[in-house]
């Protein structure tokens, strides 16, 4: 009786086992990606989840109007730099952030806020380290994944945001 239940043990272990390894080899339906650049020596990364768009309305959908959007998918995003940034007209001291956006028919704003290590939708307005705005394009080609990239040009650089037809942008650089 006691060899039967070591057995019946062991298989236990092996089944649970199985289904952890299967579990981690399922996509996950928006996966972590993290981008830097370094800029005029600072160091600038951006931790985000990237959901797709799946036939799904993007701006206006999964975007909401009128509403702070975490800025990717699950965790919040997150930004850390190493040293003093502009991030259009807002001071960004060295230090680790989040990332979200507010989309209106008329603009897009960039909210860079102090609260860290929190669910994307776990949003605090009182922890607004302040808001710039985003220059918005039209791309040609539509982009399935959101994608954030930071563009080092020079002793600048431009943190851009892409999903669907839509890309929002706005200048970086150190101070």
């Amino acid at each position: 009786m006691r060899i039967g239940a070591i057995v019946l043990g062991i298989f236990a272990l092996s089944a649970s086992a199985t289904g952890a390894v299967t579990a981690q080899q399922k996509p996950l339906a928006s996966p972590r990606d993290s981008v830097s650049a370094t800029i005029s020596g600072a160091k600038v990364e951006v931790n985000y989840g990237r959901p797709s768009m799946k036939g799904r309305l993007v701006v206006g959908g999964l975007i909401p109007y009128d509403e702070v959007w975490r800025t990717g998918a699950n965790e919040a995003t997150s930004l850390v730099t190493s040293k003093m940034l502009m991030i259009g007209n807002l001071m960004v001291p060295a230090g680790k952030y989040t990332l979200y956006t507010l989309a209106t028919k008329t603009g897009w704003q960039l909210i860079v806020n102090k609260q860290t290590g929190q669910w994307g939708t776990e949003y605090k307005p009182e922890m607004d380290l302040g808001r710039v705005a985003l220059k918005l394009e039209t791309l040609a080609t539509a982009v399935e994944q959101f994608t954030i990239k930071v563009v080092p040009t020079g002793t600048t650089g431009t943190l851009r945001l892409e999903w669907d037809k839509t890309a929002a942008s706005v200048s970086v650089m150190v101070h």
